[in-house]
């Protein structure tokens, strides 16, 4: 479990093909800290650390999680917002995150409000109905106020730290983003659906 509150840009530094996919990642934690089997929120998806050095660690990577992500867009050299778990005590800074992305969401424009930077995406139409004005969604693992939904289209505003404290300060248009809908959410349209 997750808040969507990144404490770390991370740092792709090897992917290799082998049964799964296997990725190094370098990191600013203290990886003295991270127990193989802990989770990772890596660009939002929960992943497990497998291997740890002085200042990377690895994971392996299903197909199935390749198929339902952007990991699939993953180089060498690309910089990711990575989340530790949730431990019980910690401060509540975003919403709720599993780290099981939903699907993916495309940045379709962007544009300059002061300081800040307004992002609109277009979101699956399976997953448009569980996002909604003032509510939460984690992109690429970031936890974020929607605010304002149009059909498949919704949008968010970026504020100076948020741009510089994650990758968002990278991002472009045509990219596409790791989306979890809010848990509560899901549970509140499938109890609608149950009526």
């Amino acid at each position: 479990m997750f808040t969507g509150i990144v404490t770390d840009l991370g740092e792709i530094r090897a992917l290799h093909q082998a049964g799964d996919l296997k990725a190094r990642i370098a990191t600013g934690y203290d990886t003295s800290g991270i127990a193989i089997g802990a989770s990772i929120a890596c660009d939002g998806v929960c992943l497990t650390a497998t291997a740890l050095g002085e200042d990377w660690f690895e994971v392996d990577i299903s197909a199935e999680t390749v198929s339902k992500t952007n990991l699939s867009d993953w180089a060498p050299g690309r910089r990711i917002n990575l989340e530790r778990s949730l431990r019980v005590g910690d401060e509540l800074g975003g919403h709720i995150v599993s780290g099981h992305v939903d699907g993916l969401a495309e940045v379709i424009a962007m544009a300059d409000e002061g300081d800040s930077t307004r992002i609109t995406f277009r979101a699956p139409e399976a997953l448009a109905r569980y996002i909604a004005p003032k509510g939460s969604v984690a992109l690429n693992g970031t936890s974020l106020t929607v605010n304002e939904v149009d059909g498949t289209t919704f949008g968010v505003n970026l504020i100076p730290h948020t741009k510089t404290a994650t990758t968002w300060g990278t991002t472009q248009v045509g990219d596409r983003v790791n989306l979890e809908i809010d848990t509560l959410a899901r549970y509140v349209a499938r109890l609608q659906d149950w009526r």
